[in-house]
């Protein structure tokens, strides 16, 4: 049955009922989703990611004979999907392992100057508060009756 933990590179028998193909498991690829495996389908030609409990139950190991003959055949097509894997892969980094630092912050750009309206002084009317003292006496009593 599969079992990685022996080997790096553990190549295989998935049986299914559409028919029987050999793959190829390797520890060192990234982590897939939880619950899932990636696993390099020789039919397909390409690492396809699988739902490990369907999966796991039909995988079979092969025997000495069949694991040489697999690695003689696929190992070729199998380091060709790898790299293109791992190119495609490498946004999957580990962010534990990013420094803590921020990028520099750019300077904020010094505003510049408003334009000084300039406002004519004779534009404005002057109040002229000598006489209005007066303009209120003459509308009350009339000093002559």
């Amino acid at each position: 049955m599969y079992n990685t933990a022996k080997k790096q590179l553990w190549f295989g028998e998935l049986r299914t009922s559409k028919g029987n193909t050999i793959v190829v498991h390797d520890n060192q690829l990234p982590d897939a989703s939880p619950g899932r495996i990636f696993l390099y389908n020789t039919i397909r030609n390409t690492i396809v990611e699988y739902v490990e409990d369907i999966v796991k139950v039909n995988l079979h190991d092969l025997d000495d004979e069949q694991t040489k003959a697999a690695k003689a055949e696929y190992s070729g097509a199998w380091e060709a999907a790898r790299a293109e894997f791992m190119l495609k892969h490498q946004s999957r980094i580990d962010l534990s392992k990013v420094p803590d630092t921020a990028p520099p912050r750019k300077a904020k750009p010094v505003p510049e100057p408003d334009d000084i309206v300039d406002t004519d002084d004779d534009d404005i009317p002057e109040l002229d508060d000598s006489d209005d003292d007066e303009s209120f006496d003459d509308m009350g009593e009339n000093e002559d009756d």
